[in-house]
C-alpha cells in the first residue's frame, strides 16, 4: 500500500483530520521565512494533541544536525526532511542517534537522480526545482525522472501532487509513498481543505490498488 505524508500542518484541527482520513504521516515546517513555518511551541502543541499512530516529521533546511536534533526531542518528531544542502555526514550523525531522515531532492535533471545513491542511509524524497524556493511551489517536475530512480530505489514523489493528478503519477511512477503541502490547501494559505486531504489519499490508494490489480 502506498504512503501518503500531508506536508505543512499548521493546526491541530488539520493534522488530526489528515489522520482520521487515512494520511501515514505529516509534515512539520522549520524553515525560518516559508509561510507554513511553526515555533517549537506550536509544533509541540500540534504533535501532543495526535493520536499514537502517524509519523511525525520535521522539515528543516541548512540547520546543523545537532539543532534538527534538539527541535526534534522538543516536539516529539520521529523522522527529519532535509530540504537543503545537507551532507551525507549530517544525514548519518542524526540516523545513528536514532532518527530516521529524509532526503529530499529538488530535480533539475537526471544529474539531480545520480545524487541518489550518495545518501544510501535515507529515504529519498523527489520535489521539483524551482529557483530561490525550497519547496511548497505546487509545481511538477519530469516524471519519467522519478520513475527511472523508482525502479532502482523506493522514492516519495512531491512536487505539485494534488487529489486531481496524484493518481496519474502514482501510475506513472509508482512510487513508495507520495507527499502533498499546498496542494491539499483551499483558499486559506497553510490550512488544509478537508475534501482536498481526502480526495488526495483515496485517489492515492485507489490509483495504486488499480495497478496491483493488474500486475496480479
Amino acid at each position: 500500500m502506498i504512503r501518503v505524508k500531508i506536508c505543512g500542518v499548521t493546526t491541530v484541527e488539520d493534522a488530526e483530520f489528515a489522520l482520521e482520513a487515512g494520511a501515514d504521516a505529516l509534515g512539520l515546517n522549520f524553515v525560518p521565512g516559508t509561510p507554513r513555518c511553526l515555533e517549537v511551541a506550536q509544533a509541540r502543541g500540534i504533535a501532543e494533541a495526535l493520536p499514537a499512530f502517524g509519523t511525525r516529521v520535521g522539515v528543516f533546511v541548512n540547520e546543523p544536525p545537532e539543532r534538527v536534533m534538539e527541535v526534534a526531542r522538543l516536539v516529539g518528531l520521529d523522522a527529519a526532511q532535509l530540504h537543503g544542502d545537507e551532507s551525507p555526514e549530517d544525514c548519518r550523525w542524526l540516523i545513528e542517534r536514532g532518527l530516521r531522515v529524509i532526503r529530499a531532492l529538488r530535480v533539475k535533471g537526471p544529474e539531480t537522480i545520480a545524487q541518489i545513491d550518495v545518501f544510501p542511509d535515507c529515504a529519498i524524497l523527489l520535489d521539483a526545482y524551482v529557483k530561490g524556493a525550497l519547496g511548497g511551489t505546487g509545481e511538477t517536475f519530469d516524471w519519467e525522472l522519478a520513475r527511472r530512480a523508482a525502479e532502482a530505489r523506493p522514492i516519495i514523489l512531491s512536487g505539485g501532487l494534488k487529489p486531481e493528478n496524484v493518481g496519474e503519477a502514482v501510475r506513472s511512477v509508482q512510487p513508495y509513498g507520495v507527499d502533498s503541502s499546498s496542494g491539499v490547501e483551499g483558499a486559506v494559505l497553510g490550512r488544509k481543505d478537508p475534501e482536498r486531504v481526502l480526495g488526495f489519499i483515496q485517489n492515492a490508494r485507489a490509483a495504486i490498488s488499480e495497478f496491483e490489480e493488474i500486475r496480479r
